[in-house]
């Protein structure tokens, strides 16, 4: 599934609105918005409903954007945290970590890499 990411051009469009420019509801954006929300776990039918309109479509890319970003932060603590607990010989407590991102991750692409990480741990 990582392989076939590639979130830059919601990142951009998503700085581009939030800098002030209004989001135009072309053919390509409602695309990217549709694909974008498979990808961070935002049902195909809320997803539908969002892009119908321009400020429930903004509303739904903020929140793409939101969930990518929250879901990068995530990630980058836990194994921050894991490489922290294994140098000190905390094999326990750096599953543990692994554990707890699982419990409240929803996107797939970093459940996926906490998966592997959890997985390395054995």
């Amino acid at each position: 599934m990582s392989e076939d990411l590639n979130w830059d051009e919601v990142r951009a469009l998503a700085a581009r609105v939030e800098a002030g420019e209004a989001l135009v509801l072309t053919q390509d954006v409602r695309e990217l918005l549709l694909r974008t929300a498979r990808e961070v776990a935002i049902s195909e039918a809320d997803a539908q409903a969002a892009i119908q309109d321009v400020t429930t479509a903004t509303a739904l890319l903020r929140e793409e954007r939101g969930r990518i970003r929250s879901s990068s932060m995530r990630m980058m603590a836990a194994r921050s945290e894991v490489r922290r607990l294994r140098q000190a010989g905390d094999t326990a407590g750096a599953r543990k970590v692994m554990e707890d991102l699982l419990a409240v991750e929803v996107v797939p692409l970093y459940r996926e890499l906490a998966e592997i990480a959890l997985g390395d741990m054995d």
